[in-house]
């Protein structure tokens, strides 16, 4: 082994080093004609890529500036070693800098042990510790870190393995976004997943994760092995619908039979705290992980998560409390009051600063109001929250949450839009109980909030009082979504319009937005002229030039020559949505904006020419829906769609044939979703074309359109990122072959009136094909049968959301089976069989923890009397609709009955009964639709 090692009072003897690559044969012998040589004495001036180009490298050294372990220092030293390397190294000790990085990094350390330079050591380990402790883009390229280990792992008593494991723990989520991911081996990965600062925005991240890098290394690794990597994920922390979606996996299963067995546990006694019991170690699977690194915090759909487990999961130890902090902590898990009592400036590493994101969605046994108690104490920081589907939460309680959370900018509190909108269905009666009427107001004695995005959508019980509220404290507010909002009336929407100066962004859709709104878009408030965040030259301008978003679809209160001034303003629109409402070309034509990116005029009376108007001015549109436009001519649209660019979403429908689609051929090469209705003809050969035109297709929707087996195992076989997949009311030869192939990816399906075929032996083979869906939607299946249900609950464990109309006799012994889909949050059952039991809907929301819809029929009960009870308010659970339908052969009147859906023996025509609940009361509502 050579020693480069500075050595002083030595002769001043010149000393030639030969360099070749350490990859070379033994035998080589140096060709003159290929040599560069060179000299340290002018090591600064040193050209490595020219100099690399040779495959020798002759160095002239000085002795008296090293010492080497040789018989004969006359003689000229060949030395094998990666060249650029080596250079590197023999300059850094005549005073050339050294250059460590992810890739240089390993050869560097490498060399400098063998030539035993420890200030090259130092400097690589000071790089190193250094870029392990970076927060933010990681210093090191994964497949440099898995070098590093593997060689770490070659010495002894060697730190590296413990430096490369605690690196890919804090960065994990980088780690499994690298391609070289499934390269990670065994032990890195074990061990990276047992540290202590694994840090992962949630359990299903690393749960996808490490079964993508089982199914890359299967056969490998014994089982074993497998279920050991398992294992450390904390199952009770999955969303059901994924962790029962998983248990196809059989080392998954194996490993988590008895998480599963908790979770059931923790459901039925969701408050109960045993202190022994969380004294074992099993509680470790109960706490979120956490870290100093953590930035996101995403427990969505989590069903077992109520506060006991979310204050477990910031306490930093494991509850060996003293006797009076014991009681005050049982005494915050039962009652929730008390949560604010307990003595969280106790400890002072209680918080998390990094986290500025979290989302609570669908976790039905957490209060929003606790949680926002405890998140207010342990993540300061908060930016953002999401928190759909809890209804229990109020408007006095967003103040309450910007106050506690003042750093908070964006809520989403999205809740299931109701059925029942006003302007799409003939409401025949209505019910709900007596309101007090509000006789107090909300005192701000704070500075206002720094909310900049708010997202009300589905919340029937936002009033203009609440807006109001909201308008006061919201000043910041840029984008806001009331869609489905029914309870808010034009005047509420107009006046937090005229009061919001910053807003740019407003989804309305199907709320009563209309003439007063749109006033107030197009006025210029004379507070807005003078606020500092506006930028003109001394004219007044209207608030709807800085208008970048706006929704009103299904809003019937429009008055178009008010709107078309909007329209003439709003030249910075990006996203415009104009679905169902009665805009027509005058509209369209006072666009001016330049910057759209999505564009709905789906169900209007638009025509080919404004559309060519507006498409020709926006080349940067990605969204273009135009299905139900009655007034597109095939030979108008032609050469409608020649002036856009790279389309990710199209609906179509009236005018949109074959040469449409020729047309559009270099415009949707990146497209994902495609929705092709009524009207359109794409034909045999255009179905057959999409594909190969749009090769990343992730959604495909077919209304009445003619295809065969040969197009549909085409398009399956050929859409490899295909998730969701509908075929409704088509024509054609269709038979099971078409479904004989394996979608591992696909995660919906909708067969509506294309599957009359279907039968338990074709349906076991779609779960087989389709192995990982989350819906389910089948109408026409008439040869089904109650067998079907177990078939649909052991092939999709994991399903969210199942439909099935129509469908023979699945129903007719009653619903059983299905309630082993546990993770359900949307039931359809119409015309499959009179069984349903009188008690179905209160046994499905005791047995489906996450079940928020369910739609019946009346012809499908099971008792004389054809009734389905209802369950009392405080025992819905997490139920926020029902629909039950009745036909025109066994309609009867409703009885408003707040125990039974009754009949009378009065036949009318079809007609839906709904039942809403929101944060105040339950609503029951008679349609003379069918919902």
């Amino acid at each position: 082994m050579a020693s480069l090692v500075q050595e002083d009072g030595s002769d001043d003897v010149m000393v030639v080093l030969t360099c070749i690559d350490r990859n070379e044969q033994d035998d080589f012998s140096p060709n003159q004609d290929e040599d560069a040589m060179i000299s340290t004495v002018d090591v600064y001036n040193w050209n490595f890529p020219s100099i690399l180009k040779h495959r020798t490298i002759k160095v002239k050294a000085q002795r008296n500036r090293q010492t080497y372990d040789f018989y004969n220092p006359d003689l000229e030293i060949l030395v094998q070693w990666n060249q650029p390397t080596f250079l590197s190294l023999l300059a850094s000790l005549f005073g050339s800098p050294v250059d460590v990085t992810s890739e240089s990094f390993l050869s560097l350390f490498e060399g400098a042990l063998y030539f035993g330079m420890e200030t090259i050591i130092s400097k690589c380990m000071m790089w190193l510790t250094k870029a392990i402790s970076v927060n933010g883009v990681p210093l090191l390229q994964l497949n440099d870190l898995l070098s590093i280990w593997e060689f770490g792992s070659e010495l002894v008593n060697n730190y590296l393995p413990e430096l490369c494991t605690t690196y890919i723990a804090k960065n994990f989520i980088w780690a499994m976004s690298c391609s070289s991911f499934v390269d990670v081996p065994y032990d890195l990965l074990l061990s990276s997943t047992k540290h202590p600062n694994l840090t992962v925005d949630s359990e299903m991240q690393l749960c996808d994760a490490l079964l993508i890098w089982i199914s890359a290394n299967k056969g490998q690794y014994t089982e074993d092995c497998y279920i050991n990597l398992l294992k450390q994920i904390r199952i009770s922390l999955l969303p059901l619908w994924f962790a029962f979606g998983k248990k196809t996996y059989e080392s998954l299963s194996m490993c988590c039979n008895e998480s599963y067995s908790g979770v059931i546990t923790l459901l039925k006694q969701p408050f109960t705290p045993r202190m022994n019991a969380l004294q074992d170690n099993e509680l470790l699977n109960l706490r979120i992980r956490l870290t100093e690194l953590t930035q996101r915090v995403d427990i969505s759909c989590c069903t077992q998560m109520n506060p006991a487990i979310l204050l477990l999961s910031v306490l930093p130890f494991s509850l060996n409390l003293e006797p009076q902090l014991r009681i005050k902590f049982e005494k915050s898990l039962i009652n929730h009051e008390s949560i604010n009592a307990f003595p969280w400036t106790k400890w002072s590493n209680l918080t998390f600063e990094a986290v500025h994101e979290i989302d609570i969605s669908n976790c039905p046994m957490l209060p929003l109001k606790v949680a926002i108690d405890i998140i207010s104490y342990s993540f300061p920081s908060l930016r953002k929250l999401k928190a759909a589907n809890h209804l229990s939460f109020k408007t006095l309680d967003v103040m309450q949450l910007v106050k506690k959370c003042p750093l908070l900018c964006d809520i989403d509190l999205t809740v299931d839009v109701s059925p029942v909108i006003p302007t799409q269905v003939s409401i025949l009666s209505s019910f709900l109980p007596a309101i007090i009427p509000r006789s107090f107001s909300i005192h701000w004695h704070s500075n206002h909030s720094n909310i900049t995005k708010l997202i009300l959508e589905g919340r029937n019980d936002i009033e203009d009082f609440d807006l109001r509220a909201i308008s006061n404290i919201c000043v910041s507010i840029s984008y806001i979504s009331l869609r489905g909002c029914t309870s808010v009336s034009d005047v509420g929407i107009s006046s937090l319009i005229s009061k919001c100066l910053k807003l740019n962004s407003i989804v309305a859709c199907d709320t009563s937005f209309g003439q007063n709104s749109i006033l107030a878009l197009c006025s210029s408030n004379a507070s807005y002229d003078h606020h500092p965040s506006v930028k003109h030259s001394g004219r007044n301008i209207p608030h709807g030039c800085n208008l970048q978003m706006l929704h009103i679809g299904g809003c019937k209160g429009i008055n178009l020559s008010c709107f078309s001034k909007l329209m003439s303003q709003a030249y910075m629109l990006k996203n415009l949505c104009l679905r169902d409402t009665e805009v027509v070309d005058d509209v369209l034509f006072n666009f001016l904006g330049s910057s759209l990116e999505v564009l709905d005029v789906s169900n209007t009376k638009v025509s080919s020419a404004v559309l060519a108007h507006v498409i020709g001015r926006n080349p940067g549109l990605k969204c273009l829906k135009t299905r139900g436009c009655n007034n597109l001519l095939h030979k108008e649209t032609k050469n409608l769609f020649f002036e856009v660019c790279k389309l990710e979403e199209i609906s179509v429908g009236w005018g949109f044939s074959y040469f449409s689609l020729q047309n559009l051929k270099p415009s949707l090469s990146s497209l994902k979703e495609i929705e092709v209705g009524l009207g359109a003809s794409l034909g045999q050969e255009g179905l057959k074309w999409l594909p190969g035109i749009s090769p990343s297709l992730e959604s495909v929707v077919l209304y009445f359109q003619v295809i065969s087996d040969d197009i549909i195992i085409n398009m399956l076989e050929s859409l490899k990122h295909l998730k969701s997949f509908s075929l409704c009311h088509c024509l054609g030869e269709i038979s099971s072959l078409g479904f004989k192939v394996r979608m591992p990816n696909l995660r919906k399906i909708r067969l509506e009136r294309v599957a009359p075929w279907m039968n338990n032996v074709d349906l076991v083979n779609l779960t087989h094909n389709c192995a990982n869906l989350i819906e389910l939607s089948l109408l026409g299946c008439p040869l089904l049968n109650s067998e079907s249900q177990k078939i649909i609950s052991s092939g999709w464990p994991g399903l969210i959301s199942i439909h099935l109309e129509e469908c023979g006799e699945v129903t007719k012994n009653g619903v059983v089976s299905l309630f082993d889909c546990f993770a359900l949050e949307d039931i359809l059952l119409r015309h499959n069989g009179s069984g349903i039991q009188k008690g179905f809907i209160h046994e499905a929301v005791t047995k489906l923890p996450m079940l928020r819809k369910i739609s019946l029929d009346i012809c499908d009960a099971k008792d004389r009397d054809k009734d389905f009870d209802i369950p009392e308010v405080d025992n819905r659970h997490f139920l926020s609709h029902v629909k039950i339908a009745r036909c025109k052969s066994h309609t009867h009147r409703c009885i408003f009955d707040p125990q039974h859906v009754r009949a009378s023996t009065v036949s009318i025509h079809r007609e839906t009964l709904v039942l809403v609940w929101d944060s105040k009361h339950l609503t029951t509502t008679l349609v003379k639709e069918r919902v």
